[in-house]
């Protein structure tokens, strides 16, 4: 039976939430139907640590790519680097003739921040929600995981309201003719947004307490925005073939327990369910697979045997890499990866370990959706947790600005830069302000920090980047003491330990060879990566979880054969690990 999703769907249809619960797959697998059925669809990536070139086998590009093998299919990545550079020259464009080379200059560097990657970025984003007259059936929105979906869904509403009254321009963004030129555009997207004649959010969402509450709250949200056009989607549903098998009866009791314990405004929603397959979805034929009613061959492949192979048996697991951190004496550790490869699961167990090794720990997030106070579940002697909370930041900031420069303003002054100030770009200034301070209590206690999802991360490591670069700058040429910027922290070894998590799955271990490709262009080089959720670890013996363990070995051979320079593994778990008693076990000793 179809989804009911592929009944009279609306032209636009937004897929979203937390990272890991497979929207990429099923946005994919909902455009290549709807393109099967003679429709002509534009499926779109909002992610800037988009896989979909993996998933379709071709090159992603920020203008519509015919999908081979899928008439009336095409694909668009709206790439935050070449959405920024158009965005760029179009403002620059506006300044006349007759400006010098030091004024665009200047333009250029107020333009080059992460704050404008992102307003540029949805800038292209609210282009194609506002023209009606784009040749497409449908437009399919692949998007980041939810923490920067919310704020992208968001900014049409947060730059309407600043635009409709400020005559003068955000400092950030340079120009105020390059943005306000776009009002309109923006207006007519926040239409689009809320009409639900147009507009259906599909919220993404596994048998998984986590990832139920965070559908939840990101409904509750969207209805706030005006966007209360849902349905949910419950992705890789698992039914054990072998009841005797404690490692597949445990996955199948935990989901179903979860979705028994699904809040009552999500129940509501008109609802699918994907069942878990045994194939990874790359290539158009998994990709067709996936919403197939009929069961996949691949799923009836000989299970292997219950006991782990010697090779993995001999990898470490996070016990081991907590002593090594804690031998340092000192220092920040930053976990990062794809959305929902259990960044925060990780980043929390090695704050533990590192306490019960006689360590004072700082444990933080920089995710929008952040998740750490949850998975504790405890307080604990010796560790302060907090998080990077936009709002509080954004307001200090203000507070801090507003109290530096007031003194030698008068009152309309005062009133104009406040108002400057509530651009939504100052959000972005902020974050990072929190993010440098972060980074320097490493050189004299323990921090770690998890991270937000990998594209996210990139923004903010974009912007300690031409943070960097405009302090050399401004210090070429003076004598005195030697200038350290927080991307210099990053890049030493013996300040920062970057812990890359992924799954053992093709396309979370492909997401953080890219990001270590990122990292190390920046001129960091990630210490260790952590291979999370082995079923091949745990053992089984159902026929489903069987037929997956080729692809797992496939991609344990990738890591260990040189993608890593220090590898651990975490076994699949028959029990969360949330709270003190579960996350004690994975720093103490492999799980049992």
């Amino acid at each position: 039976m179809p989804l009911g999703i592929l009944h009279q769907p609306t032209r636009q249809l937004f897929f979203t939430g937390k990272g890991g619960v497979g929207k990429t797959s099923v946005s994919t697998a909902v455009a290549l139907a709807l393109a099967d059925a003679g429709k002509q669809v534009l499926l779109v990536s909002t992610d800037a640590a988009s896989n979909l070139d993996e998933m379709l086998g071709i090159a992603l590009r920020n203008i519509p790519t015919p999908v081979p093998g899928a008439p009336g299919l095409s694909v668009l990545n709206i790439d935050p680097d070449t959405a920024a550079e158009s965005y760029r020259q179009r403002v620059l464009a506006q300044m006349g003739a007759g400006t010098s080379a030091t004024e665009l200059a200047t333009v250029r560097e107020q333009l080059s921040g992460a704050c404008t990657t992102e307003i540029a970025a949805f800038d292209e984003f609210a282009a194609l929600l506002a023209d009606e007259r784009a040749p497409y059936d449908h437009l399919v929105f692949d998007t980041a995981p939810t923490g920067h979906t919310l704020r992208l869904l968001s900014l049409p509403k947060a730059w309407s309201g600043f635009l409709a009254g400020n005559d003068r321009g955000a400092s950030c963004l340079g120009p105020h003719s390059g943005l306000k030129l776009q009002e309109q555009r923006f207006q007519a997207a926040l239409a689009a947004l809320a009409d639900p004649a147009r507009t259906t959010v599909v919220l993404v969402t596994r048998p998984d307490r986590g990832a139920i509450a965070e559908a939840a709250r990101t409904s509750e949200e969207l209805h706030e925005l005006g966007l209360g056009h849902q349905r949910l989607l419950i992705n890789a549903v698992f039914h054990a073939s072998e009841p005797g098998d404690a490692v597949a009866a445990a996955i199948e009791a935990l989901g179903q327990e979860a979705l028994a314990a699904m809040p009552p405004a999500l129940r509501q929603l008109p609802q699918d369910q994907v069942p878990l397959r045994a194939f990874d979805t790359v290539g158009l034929p998994a990709l067709r697979a996936l919403l197939s009613a009929e069961p996949a061959a691949a799923a009836l492949a000989p299970a292997a045997g219950a006991t782990p192979p010697p090779a993995l048996a001999a990898i470490p697991g996070l016990d081991a890499l907590a002593d090594e951190l804690a031998a340092a004496g000192h220092g920040l550790i930053m976990v990062m990866g794809k959305g929902g490869v259990g960044k925060t699961t990780v980043a929390a167990a090695l704050a533990l370990g590192l306490v019960q090794r006689g360590k004072s720990v700082h444990l933080s997030t920089t995710d929008p959706a952040a998740h750490l106070a949850a998975t504790l579940d405890t307080e604990l002697p010796g560790l302060r947790l907090d998080r990077i909370d936009p709002k509080l930041e954004t307001q200090r900031y203000i507070d801090k600005i507003m109290a530096a420069k007031s003194p030698d303003l008068d009152a309309q002054e005062r009133a104009l830069l406040l108002e400057d100030l509530r651009s939504p770009c100052t959000e972005e200034v902020a974050v990072f302000h929190a993010f440098s301070r972060i980074v320097s209590e490493g050189r004299s206690a323990f921090v770690v920090l998890d991270t937000a999802p990998t594209g996210h991360s990139l923004l903010l490591m974009d912007a300690t980047g031409a943070y960097h670069r405009q302090v050399l700058r401004e210090f070429e040429g003076h004598g005195g003491g030697r200038v350290i910027t927080p991307l210099m922290r990053l890049r030493d070894a013996t300040h920062t330990r970057i812990i890359l998590v992924a799954l053992p799955e093709a396309t979370p271990v492909s997401q953080a060879a890219a990001l270590q490709d990122d990292l190390r262009r920046a001129g960091i080089e990630p210490y260790a990566w952590v291979l999370n959720r082995s079923v091949l670890a745990a053992g089984t013996r159902d026929r489903l979880l069987g037929a997956r363990l080729a692809g797992e070995r496939k991609q344990l051979a990738r890591i260990a054969g040189g993608l890593a320079q220090r590898l651990f593994v975490l076994p699949w778990l028959t029990r969360p690990p949330v709270g003190l008693a579960e996350l004690s076990k994975l720093v103490q000793g492999r799980p049992p």
